[in-house]
């Protein structure tokens, strides 16, 4: 969270199942802090049914994709960001 709030990404693509604060918290943070809330927030997960994709959505991500995220995907949502 310090690097993001540093760096100000355009994007970020974090992994739900993280230890100790997931992916939705990690959400909810970004989206929290005045520097971040502008990033585009992409959900990359294992879990990818559609109440998965709805709970991302939920939290504040932007998308969800599935891992492994094929590399159009992951264009795609830089593209995005234009």
């Amino acid at each position: 969270l310090e690097t993001a709030r540093r760096f100000r990404p355009h994007v970020v693509f974090c992994d739900i199942g993280l230890p100790g604060m997931d992916g939705y918290a990690v959400a909810a943070a970004l989206r929290g802090d005045e520097h971040c809330r502008g990033s585009r927030l992409v959900a990359v997960s294992g879990y990818a049914s559609p109440r998965d994709r709805e709970r991302a959505l939920a939290a504040g991500f932007h998308e969800h994709v599935a891992k492994p995220p094929p590399l159009e995907a992951v264009r795609a949502a830089i593209e995005r960001t234009g």
